[in-house]
């Protein structure tokens, strides 16, 4: 059988259509298989961890086959309960595939130690900027008589007097002795000075 007549022959037809059809179902399987492996279309929400303790956040987690890790802990945060989740990557109704690993940040059991800040004889303008730096709050503003208008004197905490370098749990309140810049000075008299207008005068003989 010529080339030509091979080509138009129905066995050439036949082993076309059966070619394609084997082509067609590895395609298929072929897809499918990669559907599978790569979960696609098979998405989790992820679900909110904030205030769950580590062992609540995995046993959540572990109920959706998802995983976590523990980045960090956190200065502590009041607004949350001490050793919970208060941060967490993806974020709360991200969608991912199965298997995938939730990182999150625990907060801390207490307020970190920071040291008091040599404030004295600093401006209030200047005191203020600096204990919020070291995560210090301004406290009570008070003033007694000094030459140098809102320039700290005594820094104190709970009434108790505070020196620079003492150690006091950070967020805590430092409350700040001002000078009011209204002490004058009063002019001293000459207890010697005598008023001549209340002398009189004796005529000698």
């Amino acid at each position: 059988m010529s080339l030509r007549n091979y080509l138009t022959s129905r066995v050439f037809f036949a082993q076309m259509l059966l070619a394609l059809g084997i082509f067609a179902a590895l395609a298929y399987l072929f897809f499918h298989w990669i559907t599978y492996t790569t979960h696609h279309g098979q998405e989790i929400t992820v679900p909110d961890l904030s205030k769950l303790s580590a062992e609540q956040a995995e046993e959540k987690l572990n109920a959706i086959d998802l995983d976590y890790t523990i980045l960090d802990t956190v200065d502590f945060r009041p607004e949350f309960p001490k050793l919970t989740v208060v941060e967490q990557e993806p974020k709360a109704g991200s969608k991912v595939k199965e298997g995938r690993k939730i990182y999150i940040k625990i907060n801390a059991s207490t307020y970190t130690m920071v040291s008091v800040p040599d404030l004295i004889e600093k401006t209030y303008r200047q005191a203020v900027p600096t204990l919020e730096a070291v995560g210090l709050l301004e406290g009570t503003i008070t003033y007694k008589p000094y030459l140098g208008k809102d320039m700290v004197l005594e820094m104190r905490m709970n009434g108790k007097k505070l020196k620079a370098g003492d150690k006091v749990l950070k967020s805590s309140k430092i409350d700040l002795v001002l000078g009011d810049g209204k002490i004058t000075y009063e002019e001293t008299i000459d207890s010697t000075a005598v008023d001549t207008t209340d002398i009189i005068p004796v005529n000698e003989p």
